[in-house]
C-alpha cells in the first residue's frame, strides 16, 4: 500500500509542471487565474496524499483552510478581471 501511495506523487508532479507551464505561458490573465486555482487544488491533493502516507489527519484541516482561501482569492481575481474588462469596453466603445 505505501508503494502505491508513493507512486501517486508522480501524476501530481506532472500536473504541477503542466499547470506551471499554463501559468507562465498564458495567454490571457483568465488562464493565469485558472492555473493558480488549479495549482492550489493540486497542492491540496498533495497535502492529502502526505496525510494518507503519514497517517496524520491534522493535514486535512490545512487542506480545508487552503480551499477556502483559494476560493476567495479566485473570486476576488475574477471580480478584478471583470471590472478591468468593463472599463476597457467603456474606453473602446
Amino acid at each position: 500500500m505505501p508503494l502505491l501511495l508513493n507512486l501517486c506523487y508522480i501524476p501530481l508532479a506532472i500536473a504541477i509542471l503542466l499547470t506551471a507551464y499554463r501559468l507562465f505561458r498564458g495567454p490571457t490573465p483568465a488562464d493565469r487565474v485558472l492555473a493558480i486555482d488549479l495549482l492550489a487544488i493540486i497542492a491540496g491533493g498533495a497535502v492529502l496524499l502526505v496525510s494518507l502516507v503519514s497517517g496524520d489527519p491534522v493535514f486535512i484541516d490545512i487542506v480545508v483552510v487552503l480551499g477556502v482561501v483559494v476560493f476567495f482569492g479566485t473570486v476576488a481575481l475574477a471580480r478584478t478581471l471583470s471590472r478591468q474588462s468593463r472599463q476597457q469596453r467603456s474606453i473602446d466603445g
